[in-house]
């Protein structure tokens, strides 16, 4: 397919129930409203298009955006392409799923990390916690720094409750990620789980929950100890 075959397949697949579900979730205009199930319909016929991809995400319609990150190759990705997606990322689904996904699978995925976590802008501050997340549940034992994942427990207990609204969502995710693919430090994050207790979000107009960090780390070793993931992406 090509661009503008998949940005008026976009439109087609477009409808008001998903844009509306959307909205109150946070989105911001330009998109269609298309389901994820039938972005993938489109990936389809797409499959891995590194090019294609690029340019659909460069064209700031959160639909195609998405379609993007499940479409491009992140081994390609430059640190000038991601900070570029990450600049554009404008509600929490293309920076928690979007950048947060591609980057975590890409080669500067720890460093970009670290730098986002830092940024005072919201989005991209979000996108860091999410990128290294994902990369915990992805990267091999051998690439994690147990050392700097314990001090940013000890950041995350001490700061995730006055900490920005989808930030302190994404800290949250962080514990659990920890707790459950990390068994070196797992009782670490356990015990930050436990003192963090319950982390509010403003969810918007939606039914939607923050997970229980102790809860759920229980919740996912009760299904044995996880296997790393062979991608992030979905």
């Amino acid at each position: 397919m090509t661009f503008e075959e998949v940005m008026k397949q976009l439109e087609e697949f477009g409808n008001e129930q998903t844009k509306t579900t959307f909205l109150n979730h946070g989105a911001s205009e330009p998109f269609f409203g298309v389901r994820v199930g039938d972005l993938k319909k489109i990936l389809k016929y797409i499959k891995k298009d590194h090019e294609l991809a690029l340019r659909l995400y460069d064209t700031g319609n959160s639909d195609a955006m998405y379609l993007a990150a499940l479409a491009v190759d992140p081994k390609l990705m430059t640190e000038d392409d991601l900070q570029r997606w990450v600049d554009a990322a404008n509600w929490y689904m293309n920076a928690e799923y979007a950048v947060g996904w591609v980057a975590a699978e890409s080669p500067n995925a720890l460093k970009l990390a670290r730098g986002w976590i830092r940024s005072d802008r919201e989005m991209t501050a979000v996108a860091g916690w999410s990128t290294y997340s994902n990369y915990i549940t992805y990267a091999g034992a051998d690439e994690l720094d147990l050392k700097e994942i314990s001090s940013f427990l000890q950041e995350i207990c001490n700061t995730i409750h006055e900490a920005p609204n989808r930030v302190r969502y994404n800290m949250n995710q962080f514990i659990i990620c920890v707790g459950a693919y990390v068994p070196e430090i797992r009782d670490e994050a356990k015990k930050v789980a436990e003192a963090v207790g319950k982390v509010h979000v403003d969810v918007g107009n939606t039914a939607c929950k923050v997970p229980l960090a102790t809860d759920y780390i229980e919740k996912v070793l009760t299904r044995g100890e996880p296997k790393k993931k062979k991608t992030v992406r979905c």
